[in-house]
Formats: structure tokens, sequence, C-alpha cells
């Protein structure tokens, strides 16, 4: 859980993965098994393992058609994440993670979260009658915090992102917690066992696409989606079910990532803090292991624009295509914009942005752009003075 030791000696802090030796066994899905199960064989469990599962997986992959028009991308996808238990793609971590504590005999779980991850976590954690810690900051708005308690999790607040870590790797050896998220500062990525739950991601899109895409746009923070969804595709040319590798794109607001492919360093780089109303993915530091992806795919980082940008992005995405994503999951959809107006990617190619979350789950950053409801008399007169002409 906390890393490769023998590269932090070298100064790089990196995360550790599991490691396979598959057959075609392994591929074979079991139609009767729940969500991302019906490929446990993929992932890394005990074979006999029982597994906590809400249904999670096999999400729609929609066409952005009005969408791509304006952009200039006629197979442009959203993969809509949202359909996920809690709303979020931090479910198919959140699955396996505590499917691998539940079977090396965890009774508590904790999880340092800005909301989706500690939502998810703690609803799975219900399901395995586990008990859930969720640290959290002060900052995240209401509803996240209302649905990590909802689920049972014990809910506590800290001022400083950094406070979270530390205080959780104190319970963690203290107390025998379980991690299910990341814990070391600087940031190597979240629990190893639950990234492989992202791999489902790979999959899904692969028997959607009916092929390998071009292109996948993953919101960022510190790159456990990029990992996960990465091992996924080598996951199917390892089986030989492919020749390629999608080009994985980073969408970021704080560029960290942008920075260290910039400066060529296996180093993450750190960028200036601050708000942004992309709170889910506004880390400042970037991983080894979202670097190591981007690179070994040709791919790249992109710096999404300032609030005002995003949030108008969230508001013509819901009423062009009737998808309302949180604020960082629209960002996916602005990097694929800004690659096709600097013609980093081509009209035809296949493009998949990750819609990661909901946007019910921030409902008031959104209703700050929108003019307040009218109250009015029941009249068609009344109702024609308020609407726009038919």
């Amino acid at each position: 859980m906390y890393g490769c030791s023998v590269c932090a000696g070298q100064g790089v802090p990196v995360n550790v993965h599991p490691v396979y030796e598959f057959g075609a066994e392994s591929w074979a899905p079991d139609p009767a098994a729940p969500g991302l199960f019906q490929r446990k064989g993929m992932l890394p469990l005990p074979e006999a393992a029982p597994v906590v599962s809400l249904g999670e997986g096999n999400t729609p992959l929609l066409h952005l058609e009005r969408t791509g028009a304006r952009l200039g991308l006629s197979r442009l996808y959203l993969k809509d994440e949202t359909r996920n238990p809690t709303w979020s793609y931090k479910d198919r971590l959140a699955a396996v993670a505590t499917t691998k504590a539940l079977a090396d005999g965890a009774n508590t779980v904790v999880v340092a979260t800005t909301g989706n991850h500690g939502a998810a976590v703690a609803a799975y954690a219900a399901a395995a009658g586990m008990r859930c810690i969720a640290l959290t900051l002060a900052s995240v708005p209401l509803t996240m915090k209302v649905l990590m308690q909802a689920y049972g999790a014990e809910v506590v607040a800290v001022e400083r992102p950094k406070d979270r870590w530390s205080l959780m790797r104190l319970a963690v050896e203290e107390w025998g917690w379980v991690p299910l998220s990341g814990l070391v500062d600087p940031p190597i990525g979240s629990n190893p066992f639950g990234i492989e739950g992202y791999k489902s991601i790979a999959y899904e899109i692969y028997e959607q696409v009916g092929g390998v895409p071009d292109v996948v746009v993953v919101p960022t923070a510190y790159g456990d989606g990029l990992a996960g969804i990465f091992r996924g595709f080598a996951d199917l040319a390892a089986l030989g079910h492919s020749e390629s590798m999608p080009r994985l794109v980073a969408a970021e607001p704080l560029g960290p990532f942008s920075a260290t492919l910039l400066e060529g360093s296996d180093v993450p780089a750190t960028t200036q803090a601050r708000p942004s109303v992309a709170f889910s993915i506004a880390g400042n530091v970037a991983t080894y292991q979202g670097v190591r992806v981007l690179r070994q795919t040709n791919g790249r980082a992109v710096v999404v624009g300032e609030d005002t940008e995003i949030m108008r992005s969230q508001l013509m995405l819901a009423a062009d295509e009737g998808l309302y994503l949180e604020a960082s999951s629209v960002t996916a959809v602005q990097a694929a914009e800004r690659l096709a107006a600097e013609d980093l990617i081509a009209e035809d190619e296949v493009i998949v942005a990750i819609g990661t979350s909901t946007g019910l789950k921030d409902i008031e950053t959104t209703a700050a752009r929108l003019d307040e409801v009218p109250l009015i008399e029941p009249t068609l007169p009344a109702l024609q003075a308020q609407i726009q002409d038919s």
C-alpha cells in the first residue's frame, strides 16, 4: 500500500500493481456472476473469494452526435459511468478493493476522499458488512458528505488535503485498518488491487466499439483511471484479442502531468494548487503510474479551461446530449475539443471520453450559473412572457 520501496529510495515515488499469468480461461466470462465480476479471472482475487457487487459496470457507450459535429469529431463517444450504483466510475475500484479486503479478513476500511471515492467505498463496505471510515475535506459539497453518511460511513473532515493522508497512515499502522485509497505523500495512486477494477472499462469499450478505439480521454487526478484502463487494453493485447493500444489522454485542471511530460522527467511534477470546480480531479501532483501510461501510449495531458469554461461546457453537454456530468467529468470532452482544434486528433478517429461522475453530486455549483426559476400565474399570457418564442 506504500508503493515500491526501491523506487522511493531512488527518489521516485511509484505505485505497485499485480502481475498475472493469464490463459484463455481467464477471459471467459461467467454470465451468472454480478457486475464486473463476470470476468473475475482477470482480477487480483482468490478464486473462491465471495464478491462484493452492487451491479456495477456494463455502462453504455453513447455517440455524442451533436457535440461531435460541433467539435468536428464524427466518432466521439462517451462512456457513461454515471450509470454505476453510486453514480461514478469509482464503484469499479471499490468493488474490487472491498472484495479483496473482505477476502483478507478486514473488518474496517478507510478512505481519503473528496467525495466520489468515499461514496463508492462506503456503499460497498455496507454491502460487505464492514465498517467504513471516510476522511474528507471541509470544502467538499454537502451532497458528497451526505452520500457517504447515508451509506453508513463514519465521516470526518480536515482542512488540508495532506492531513487526510498522514492521519490515515497513522490509523492504518496503529489500528490495522485497510486503506482503500492512497495514503502516502507525495501521492502514488490508490489501492493497487482496486485500480484493477478500472480494467473492466477497457474490456467493455473493446466489445462496444468492436475493437480498440484510437483515443481514450480520462479526467485525471492521480492517474488511477489511466493506469487501470491501460492495463485493461494491455490484457487484451496479451491475450491476442488486439494488436494496438489507444492513445490515452489525461484531462486535468492544474497541469502536473503536462508539466512532467514537458520536463521529460521520471519524477512527477508539482504545480500551483488552487480551488477548482473540477475539485474531484484538482490534484497538483502527478504520479509515476499516470506519466508512464501517457508515454507508453504516445498520449498526452491536456490542461482544461478555467471554472467558467468548464461550467459552460457542462451546461452545453447537458442541453446538446441530455447528459448532466460532474464538472470534473466534463473535462474529458473539453480535452477532446482542444486536441481537435490543434489537429492532434483526426475527424474520423474513434474517440472515447470517460464520463466519470454525475452532475448531481454538486448541483449547487451548477445552480449558481443558472437563472432563478420564476414563479408565474397559471395563465398562457404569463407563461408566454417567460418562455422563448416557439
